[in-house]
């Protein structure tokens, strides 16, 4: 019994080498179209094996490159109600709570955009950032943690956030490996599932979800507002990545879209980890996708095919037109699923 776990698991580990060839970092080179040069694309793309086969190596840090640029993109702010904006750009969608009682802010983007979000953040009102939520623990959403810390911020967040963001990680569908974070950018503040903050005449409701994106995500609900931010279990319009490395599962996907859809009316309005701000309809959409592609690569799964096979087999490319243009193909994703289920 314990020898046949040893062989899963050293297959699985096969298979995650693998998808990082096969995958790399187009995840990443797609999920901000426009925000990395040909030269990180390609080696994103390729991973490892292309470099070998081209005789070349690979970027001496394609991490930095990565952050360097997305981390450039400009920071768009809408008003989501009277004291309540969202702010999109380097990063995950952000959300930020402006009063007297200090600033409220959901996600933080990618380190080399904090001169701009300190700006941002000044413009919006002189009041400190008091409170930053983390959705869950990757890059994009946690790396202005530390200097907002050390402005005098609290940060929290799922105490899954604080366990993974303090160990190592490589990710193989990205092919890229990450350090634990500093410290400084650790939550001070967490929670097992739930917590209730009140802050500029707004309530706000944390809640942890079951393993979805990560094992680490909650949601954030501003009930005066009615605004709920789904962090990275939900992206508008477009395939998610689902990063089964640190406990995704496609199954949470749809559980974390049921919960919302049972909190949110028509007029709620749902802030996406990436993509446009959405509503119900929208989530609806996401939904209905997320199960259509787990039915069809399960069915191709439990029939025993490969991850190569089941990639060949095609089986979401009918889905390509309405969700391959923000971030994943239908056969990157397929990939995605496979792990995830």
């Amino acid at each position: 019994m314990k020898d046949d776990l040893l062989v899963r698991q050293a297959g699985r580990r096969e298979m995650l080498r693998d998808c990082a060839t096969f995958v790399g970092g187009a995840v990443l080179a797609q999920l901000f179209p426009g925000a990395l040069n040909a030269a990180v694309r390609g080696a994103l793309r390729g991973g490892a094996a292309a470099f070998a086969a081209q005789g070349t190596a690979p970027a001496a840090d394609p991490l930095a490159s990565i952050r360097a640029q997305i981390g450039a993109m400009p920071i768009q702010t809408q008003k989501l109600g009277e004291n309540l904006s969202l702010l999109s750009g380097p990063g995950g969608n952000v959300v930020v709570l402006n009063g007297a009682d200090g600033k409220v802010m959901v996600d933080t983007f990618l380190s080399p955009a904090w001169p701009r979000l300190k700006e941002t953040l000044d413009g919006i009102g002189s009041a400190p950032v008091k409170t930053v939520i983390d959705t869950h623990w990757h890059f994009d959403h946690t790396e202005n943690n530390a200097p907002l810390h050390a402005a005098g911020a609290t940060v929290l967040a799922h105490e899954n956030t604080k366990k993974r963001m303090s160990e190592a990680h490589d990710l193989p569908v990205f092919g890229l490996h990450f350090e634990p974070s500093p410290a400084e950018a650790l939550p001070q503040e967490t929670f097992a599932s739930s917590k209730r903050l009140k802050a500029n005449g707004e309530n706000l409701a944390l809640q942890h979800f079951a393993p979805a994106h990560t094992d680490t995500d909650i949601y954030i609900l501003f009930e005066k507002a009615n605004v709920i931010h789904m962090g990275d279990t939900f992206f508008n319009g477009i395939y998610p990545y689902i990063d089964s490395s640190t406990g995704g599962k496609i199954s949470g996907m749809i559980a974390a879209a049921d919960k919302i859809l049972g909190l949110a009316s028509a007029d709620t309005k749902i802030v996406p980890g990436h993509g446009p701000l959405g509503n119900k309809e929208d989530l609806t959409k996401f939904r209905a996708m997320l199960v259509t592609a787990r039915d069809r690569v399960q069915k191709l799964k439990s029939a025993g095919k490969s991850w190569q096979e089941t990639v060949a087999e095609k089986p979401l490319a009918d889905l390509d037109a309405a969700w391959g243009k923000g971030m994943l193909g239908s056969d990157q994703f397929v990939q995605v699923v496979y792990l995830a289920l």
